[in-house]
Parts: C-alpha cells; sequence; structure tokens
C-alpha cells in the first residue's frame, strides 16, 4: 500500500521539492501550507507519516504537534532552519520523532522518512496487544491505553515500549534496542535512557522505583514479564 506523507511547510519551493523526492520513491504526499490547514487535512484524512516545519503563520509547528499528539502517535519528523538545542529538545520532548536541519539532502530525508515507516511496520508485525498493570498496548492501533483512556505517546516512545513489551523477560543493552528500534547501529544510544525516563514517568507509579520497565545493573533494561496478563 501506498505510503500516505503530510508535509507542513510553508515554503513552497521547499514543500515542492520534498513532495518531489516522496513521489519519486511511489509515496503520496499532500502538502499544507499553514498549521491550521494541516490540523483540517489530518483530521480528514489517514496519513502514515507527517513531515513538519516549526516556523509557519498562524500556529506553529510546536503548536501543531502538541494538538495532534493528544489523539495520535503517528510518526512525525520536524524540518527546521531553527538548529538551536533549545527547539530540538523542545520538539522531541512534545512527541517528535526525528528533528532534521535545514539545508538538507532530499535523499537523506527520504531516506529517514522510509526508517520511520520501516518501524511502524515492523510493529504491526507483532502481537496485535500486550496488557500490563492496568494498561492495553494496541500495536495495530499505535495506542496505549490505561482504563479506556488513551496515554499520550510519541512514535518513538510507542515503539520504544512496544519493541521491550514484545519481548517480555529479556535483559536488553542500549546497543540492542536502539539498533532494533531506530534501525541504525550508529549514533547516540543516550536517546535510549532518555526515552526509558521519559516512558517511566508516563506508565510508572513511582518512577524512581518502575515495575514495568526494569533496570538490569550492567546490562540495560528488561519488560517485566511477570506484569503482564492475558
Amino acid at each position: 500500500m501506498q505510503a500516505k506523507i503530510l508535509i507542513i511547510e510553508d515554503v513552497k519551493e521547499m514543500a515542492d521539492l520534498i513532495r518531489l523526492y516522496l513521489q519519486k520513491e511511489g509515496m503520496d504526499a499532500t502538502l499544507c501550507e499553514t498549521g491550521e490547514a494541516g490540523l483540517e487535512e489530518f483530521a480528514r484524512e489517514h496519513h502514515d507519516l507527517v513531515v513538519l516545519d516549526i516556523n509557519l503563520p498562524g500556529i506553529d509547528g510546536f503548536e501543531f504537534l502538541q494538538r495532534i499528539r493528544k489523539a495520535s502517535s503517528v510518526p512525525v519528523m520536524i524540518v527546521s532552519a531553527r538548529d538551536a538545542d533549545e527547539d530540538m529538545i523542545l520538539g522531541l520532548g512534545i512527541g517528535a520523532d526525528e528533528f532534521v536541519t535545514k539545508p538538507f539532502s532530499p535523499k537523506v530525508l527520504v531516506a529517514r522518512v522510509r526508517a520511520m515507516l520501516r518501524r511502524a511496520a515492523d510493529l504491526k508485525a507483532s502481537p496485535n496487544s500486550v496488557k500490563f498493570g492496568d494498561y492495553v498496548l494496541d500495536i495495530d492501533a499505535y495506542l496505549l491505553k490505561r482504563g479506556g483512556e488513551k496515554v499520550s505517546l510519541s512514535s518513538k516512545e510507542f515503539e520504544v515500549l512496544a519493541y521491550l513489551a514484545t519481548h517480555p523477560g529479556k535483559a536488553m543493552t542500549p546497543d540492542t534496542i536502539y539498533g532494533d528500534v531506530w534501525k541504525n547501529q550508529y549514533g547516540d544510544i543516550t536517546a535510549v535512557a532518555v526515552y526509558i525516563q521519559r516512558l517511566r514517568k508516563k506508565i510508572e507509579a513511582d518512577p524512581s522505583a518502575p515495575v514495568f520497565i526494569e533496570t538490569v545493573h550492567g546490562m540495560g533494561y528488561r519488560f517485566n514479564a511477570e506484569a503482564i496478563h492475558a
């Protein structure tokens, strides 16, 4: 099935260039020039991934991302001319999965989009759902629920949680997690610890004494198999 990509970018030349390269790879790309138009399109149609600029007329990319994260874990790639660490930290902190700084190679951007789509597809090949504690992790719907209420997760947070939860009882090194979730053997593996910390804050009653995502000293992390139930 053809992947549907939503591009939200107010610089027409840049938007057209991104769409052209994605279309060359067989993807269906839709363009929106404002955050408001992007929200309308996102609500109207299903999209497999969003390419999002930060500097937009009207609501900016950060606000757009915060709004869609209330209802969706769709993968989001921020593409921005702003390269300050604060912008990257904020973007990733509120739910972005990738942060690409302009100028960039269109071929590299397409490769990153493909990697993000591949990770999402790999998850759908996993068990349909995992139940632990009061939570239900719905792999197909890309959702985590607690008592019927959605728990807001970014795409990458979901992927890390799903990876661990579908390998219960198995100790994983940060290198293994990074290689299998990020599909990249070379990179900053400290990202793994950052995402584990975020997940613990969202799903653990006491993040300092985790019940679900355990630390295996000298090794890495393990999802508590005893917490999973049918």
